[in-house]
């Protein structure tokens, strides 16, 4: 199976990826920011239960990724397929677990039945996750992946910021009804999987994907730059920094929401969340320009810095206009993360073994949604709390303890990047 680069070609592909990650990221803003407020506040789960409702799932996704589909990817080279199919799949899914989440008198085993349910489909949602990442790779030259990055993540910015919206206002059913009224009597879950549906349709005009003849898009250097050593200790870096900015993703809402803090509605929750969408648009627009102006490595040691930063404040601040400041830097690093890091990445593996290694780094990012949340911010949270400290200082002190774990990520990539990398004589540069 052949890609060919014509720019027609590209065009077409990139604006079904566009499309489709537009899709995905309005269920995602619309699903995933209030599940967490939902688990705790109506079905009683305590702050660390609460987190497995990513560590679980995020658990399933990445190891599918990286040994079931990412093997028969690149041994059959199917990126299209597998996103379709994992779409639907997960579609499906998303409806019966809100039908079974229903059934229980014990509101505690509905929300365990939620965490179960969310499990299973994320088997198939990491058939899309490793089949998008690869099909990326195959079609875009390394050079123009962290620009093609950040114009997908800018566009798809807007379907966050719509999904985040309609979350808030299905959640209390337009403030009509109790507060978890849209999880409970199924509207999240139904417009969620109704996005899945939707999102397939972009899929099926784009090409199956896989490596060309000549080895797949690239600088025709990453079989002799290779190096597991060098990969392994740049996901180790990846592991701290995506690990430390995503810890609070679960927790965040939960700790703006309340009584003894910002106490903020569902509707107002949203506005923050949108902020960090609002800077990812920004940041999208402009992620080519500073890699290609700074270096991939640049790039990436100023996106952990600047998540490092939204941390910080967000452990130090009781000001409402600073928790705008802080969710939208936190927006501006996730894009200059993913996108350095995902070119970086792209440079480092070989084509031949793409979808298995970007398995592995994708581990990096799906699991530090769930499993750093679960090990460290919601134990911290909960310990806290039972030592008799306010709520308000454990959140923040979870917050605080994310913030290490990125500037430890930092250390190891700034020795990778100027002390390995260099004795090596491994230039890793697109720009």
């Amino acid at each position: 199976m052949k890609i060919y680069n014509r720019t027609g070609k590209t065009n077409r592909i990139f604006a079904g990826l566009s499309s489709f990650e537009t899709i995905a990221m309005f269920r995602r803003g619309l699903f995933y920011c209030y599940l967490s407020i939902y688990l705790r506040n109506f079905l009683g789960l305590s702050v660390t239960e609460t987190t497995l409702f990513a560590t679980i799932p995020m658990i399933m996704n990445a190891s599918f990724q990286t040994f079931v589909w990412g093997r028969i990817s690149d041994k059959y080279q199917l990126r299209r397929t597998l996103i379709i199919i994992g779409e639907v799949m997960g579609g499906i899914g998303t409806i019966i677990t809100w039908y079974l989440h229903t059934q229980p008198d014990d509101k505690r085993v509905a929300a365990y039945v939620i965490i179960l349910g969310l499990s299973c489909i994320e088997i198939f949602w990491s058939m899309s996750n490793i089949g998008w990442s690869s099909l990326l790779s195959d079609v875009f030259p390394e050079k123009s992946r962290s620009k093609v990055q950040g114009r997908i993540a800018s566009i798809s910015g807007f379907g966050q910021i719509l999904g985040v919206w309609i979350g808030g206002v299905l959640y209390n059913g337009m403030e009509l009804q109790y507060e978890g009224w849209g999880f409970f009597e199924g509207s999240l879950f139904f417009v969620a999987s109704f996005a899945m549906f939707i999102s397939v349709i972009p899929m099926l005009f784009m090409p199956e994907g896989g490596i060309s003849d000549n080895g797949g898009n690239g600088n025709g250097n990453n079989r002799n730059i290779f190096s597991m050593k060098i990969f392994l200790i740049f996901l180790a870096g990846m592991v701290f920094i995506n690990f430390g900015r995503n810890m609070v993703s679960v927790i965040l809402p939960q700790y703006l929401v309340l009584k003894d803090g910002f106490n903020l509605s569902s509707g107002f929750l949203s506005y923050i969340v949108n902020s960090q969408a609002v800077a990812t648009i920004i940041a999208g627009l402009f992620a080519g320009y500073i890699t290609t102006k700074f270096g991939v490595r640049k790039t990436l040691m100023l996106g952990a810095v600047t998540g490092a930063l939204s941390l910080l404040i967000f452990s130090v601040t009781t000001n409402i206009a600073m928790i705008f400041t802080g969710s939208f830097l936190r927006g501006a690093s996730d894009i200059i993360v993913i996108s350095s890091s995902y070119t970086l990445a792209s440079v480092l593996i070989p084509p031949e073994r793409r979808a298995r290694l970007f398995g592995l780094f994708n581990a990096t990012i799906f699991l530090s949604w769930g499993l750093a949340s679960t090990l460290i911010a919601g134990p911290i949270t909960d310990t806290l709390i039972a030592l008799g400290n306010t709520e308000v200082f454990s959140f923040k002190a979870a917050f605080f303890s994310g913030f290490t774990l990125i500037i430890t990520g930092i250390f190891i990539l700034y020795y990778l990047f100027n002390y390995i990398m260099v004795r090596n004589h491994v230039n890793v540069e697109v720009a």
